[in-house]
This record gives structure tokens, sequence and C-alpha cells, in this order.
């Protein structure tokens, strides 16, 4: 029997196919969902990968043996479902294994209102009773199973987004877009491009735009720098403005300036919240601690509240629900917005800066270098047989210049020649994750490599 403490992890369910997720599971796993959360009608999708429009079946029969009616949204990407789940105010499930290769698929879960359901707020008792029901069997069924609807959200989605950020003034820009062969091929055509909309002043140059959950050309992950390699090249090849490069579920969006040049989400989380700020001034802008320090200093000279959070989408959505936040940005790319439900959108985020670059002259490269104010090692993970005992050991090693440390996630040290770094250890896997920031990019290399000498042993 499979065990589902493998797949379903702290935020979302994510396994190979059909080894560990099968058509079995998602029925064990609707039917679960639904006798734990008590959701009455859902809404779900699926992405471009093979085996969703199975397991999302499989999954809405298993949500029928306890009355649920499902809608079926099909091909979408993650935040056109959250998009669904707001606008109908309906709990949801998204078929998808986002960034994860071809071989994967997940599920990730919410409650109405794109609230999202973790290990804390639900997942645990649902992967526990699905645990039982792949042991016994499927409850039988309360009720005759409801049949499930199909609804498209794609246009009203594309509006709802269009409504929130006005490109139509924009001067003309040449955008080049990298899908990845994943949901921004079917999502920013809709939403930038489609002929029956308002014309936008855009000339979309596309990049694996075909929905091919394979990933021929490149992993959906424009996380890892060798899969934006592409539209860097292309971006230079055009003399494009803007490069943007979307993950697998296009819920997470990548910058590339008009030089080629990644721009840092730190940069794109200080930007959109300079311009959020202008709209909703001294309102709250969620940060994690991984994200450049720059972004909470900006925040302030705008006048509005930066708020420092744990590591996690979960810790993200609960803090902006507490405070009431406009915004918030992680340094992963994803970034939340109070006018989407709190959730993250790749897509709003993207048409943030794209409006940005087309209300001024300035390029991209002038108009972030505003934004962006130290030197960043980005995320390296280096596997370690004992996460504790590496974790003191660099804490040791910067101890006769450390000026503060914390524990909110990980440990965060605070070093006199203003340099900091943070070290979390991995939930799933024997690793530590290091992110370092600096005032020089040879400060930054200095403290990298330190500290991974004292990681690392």
């Amino acid at each position: 029997m499979i065990e589902l403490s493998e797949l379903v992890k702290a935020y979302d369910v994510r396994g190979v196919v059909p080894d560990q997720l099968n058509e079995e599971v998602a029925a064990a796993l609707g039917a679960a969902y639904v006798a734990v959360t008590g959701a009455r009608t859902l809404v779900a999708g699926h992405d471009m990968r093979e085996s969703g429009p199975a397991l999302l079946a499989a999954f809405a029969a298993g949500a029928a043996r306890h009355g649920a009616a499902v809608t079926d949204i099909g091909l979408a990407s993650t935040d056109m479902l959250y998009f669904a789940s707001g606008h109908l105010n309906l709990p949801g499930a998204m078929f998808t294994a986002s960034h994860n290769p071809a071989r994967y698929n997940g599920i990730k879960l919410c409650r109405a209102g794109a609230v999202p359901i973790g290990q804390d707020t639900g997942l645990t008792e649902i992967r526990e009773l699905a645990q039982r029901y792949l042991a016994s069997g499927l409850p039988p069924a309360d009720v005759a199973p409801p049949p499930p609807s199909r609804q498209s959200v794609l246009a009203e989605y594309a509006a709802y987004l269009r409504s929130l950020v006005d490109l139509s003034g924009s001067r003309p820009l040449k955008v080049v877009v990298d899908a990845g062969n994943g949901m921004g091929g079917y999502t920013v055509p809709a939403v930038l491009g489609d002929a029956e909309l308002e014309a936008l002043p855009l000339e979309i140059v596309p990049l694996y735009f075909e929905l091919d959950g394979s990933f021929p050309n490149h992993e959906a992950n424009p996380l890892e720098p060798a899969n934006l390699v592409d539209l860097q090249r292309k971006v230079v090849e055009v003399g494009a403005d803007i490069g943007l490069a979307f993950d697998g579920d296009a819920d997470r969006c990548f910058v590339i300036d008009g030089d080629g040049a990644a721009v840092s989400p730190s940069a794109v989380t200080a930007l959109v919240a300079s311009r959020e700020l202008k709209r909703a001034p001294g309102s709250s802008v969620i940060y994690n601690l991984i994200t450049s320090k720059a972004v909470p200093e900006i925040v302030a000279e705008q006048g509005g509240q930066p708020i420092r959070t744990r590591v996690g989408h979960s810790f993200i959505k609960a803090e902006m629900a507490r405070t009431d936040a406009i915004f918030g940005g992680e340094h992963s790319a994803h970034y939340y917005f109070r006018d989407f439900w709190r959730a993250d959108t790749g897509m709003l985020a993207a048409m943030h800066v794209l409006a940005a670059l087309g209300e001024q002259p300035s390029s991209l490269a002038e108009i972030t270098a505003a934004y962006t104010r130290y030197a960043s090692s980005g995320e390296i993970n280096s596997e370690v047989a004992d996460q504790k005992a590496a974790t003191q050991a660099v804490r040791e090693r910067f101890a006769d210049r450390t000026v503060s440390t914390d524990e909110l996630d990980g440990l965060t040290v605070e070093l006199m020649d203003g340099s900091w770094f943070n070290v979390r250890a991995s939930n799933t896997e024997p690793l530590l994750r290091l992110n370092v920031e600096a005032p020089t990019a040879q400060d930054m290399a200095a403290v990298r490599d330190e500290a991974l000498t004292a990681i690392r042993g």
C-alpha cells in the first residue's frame, strides 16, 4: 500500500505517477478532503501533464462519495484555480506538480476564497483519513453522487487581471515570454495578447508555448539559471524590452531585462510593493526572511509597514490575512496580492512590471537598479548528515563577528560588516539551505565561502 506521508508534503501533494500518486490515491484524497472540510461544491483544474484529467476525475469521484459536486474548469494555471476559488467562493483543488519533472504530478488544495490548506490547517487530517480509506476502502456514497460540471473561467480570469493593472496606456513594448511548455502558454495569450480583448501595446514573442507536460525544451523551473538561457538569448537577439519566464503551473514569474540579465525577485518585490503602496499608502507589505533587506528598507521609505515572515506560502498568506497587507513577495518569485484573495499570481506581478516599464522611457535595467542595493548568493543547498551540528558549526564560525541572531526560520546571523546569512534545514531532505547577502559582491563571496566551509566540514 502507498504510504501517503511520502507524497503529502507541508503545503501540498506531490509524487511520482503512478508509483506514488495514482487514481486510487486521488479518489481517497478527494473523499478525505470533503470529509475534513465539509465542502459541498468545489472547483478543480489541471495543468498540461498527461495524468491530470484522470487524476482530477478520480478525485471528483472520491469527493462524490460524500455528496460533493465538482466544477471542472479544465486546463488552468494555479493562479487561475485560485481566481476560480475566490470568484466563485468555492473550495478548490489544482492538479499540478509545478516545476517538478514530467514524471510527477500533485494537488494543491484550498478552502473557499483561495484560503490555503497546509499541514497545520487540515492537510494532516486529510492525509490520515485518506490513508485509512486506502487500507479499508472508500466509504459508501452518502447520497446519489452528483455529476461533475464543466465551466471555463479563462476569459473572466483575464478580464479580472486586466482590471487590476491597466496596460492600455503603456508605450509599445516587445516582450519575450518563455512558458517552458507549461500553463503560461495558455494564459499569456488570453491576458496579454487576446485579439478579442482590447488590444494592448505589447508585441509578444513566444517561446515554448506548446502545452507539453514532458517538457521537451527545458524544465519549467526558472529558479534554475540553466532554464533561463534560451529566454536571455532571445531577448538580446530580438532586441526586446523585457523577458518573462513562467514555471510549469505559471504561479511564479521570473524577469529578464533588455540586456539579458536576470532581475532579482527581491527587486521585483520592492518595485511592485512601491506601486501598491502608492495606491494604498501606509499599508503592510510581507516579505520572507531570505528576501533582500532592500525590500523592508524601500517599503519603509515609501511609508509602508514591512513585516518579516518565515519562508513558505502558508506563512505569507496567514500574515497577510492577519495584517490586511496589500502585497507580499518571496525571493522564490512568488508574489501575493490582497486584491487576488491573498493568493500568489505570477501573471499579476508580471503585469505590474510591464506597467512600470511602459510608463516611462527608461530601460528595465535602469528602473530596477533603484531596487537593487546588495549582492546576493541565491539559495545554495548542501547535503549534510547532521543538520543541527552543521548549523551550530556555522554559528560558531562567525561568533566573533556576529551582531545579532534569530531563529524565526533556521538560523539568521547579522554580521558587523553589514552582511547577513540564513541557514535553514529542508523538511524533506538531508539538506541545509544557505542564503547570503552583503554590501558588495566581494563581501558576499567571502561570507558565502566561509559559511559553506563550516557547513560542509
